[in-house]
């Protein structure tokens, strides 16, 4: 089963996030803060990280660089979930700091499965016969 971490300081979109994957076959597991989510993210070892940007303490650029230089967790998938909709944030986290896929909040149930689901497929080896 896939298992995709969901890091978010609002409890409430954590909790809708969750029940959609959830409903759609992926284990979820959640992280409030950036710290937590590091933690979490080296013992559960997810197939995919769903990363807000905009928390207290440590923001989801300091995050997905954390997650980027661990050896252990660097080859993870990470997609940015944010508030900041404005174009050259956007062009920023996927063309200078290289994220896999970046979606601005509010989303929908459609648009939030079907850019797992490619970032997902893009990630995965292939298997040689």
């Amino acid at each position: 089963m896939t298992k995709i971490m969901v890091v978010d300081d609002e409890p409430d979109l954590l909790e809708v996030v969750k029940l959609i994957l959830e409903s759609d076959g992926y284990q979820v597991v959640t992280a409030n803060s950036g710290q937590e989510a590091l933690d979490r993210i080296e013992k559960e070892l997810p197939d995919l990280v769903l990363l807000d940007i905009i928390m207290p303490k440590m923001d989801g650029w300091e995050v997905f660089s954390r997650i980027k230089s661990n050896p252990k967790t660097h080859e993870i998938p990470v997609i940015m979930l944010t508030a900041k909709d404005q174009r050259i944030d956007k062009l920023i986290g996927l063309h200078v700091v290289r994220v896999d896929d970046y979606i601005t909040k509010p989303f929908g149930r459609a648009e939030l499965l079907e850019r797992i689901k490619r970032v997902l497929q893009e990630k995965r080896p292939v298997s040689l016969p």
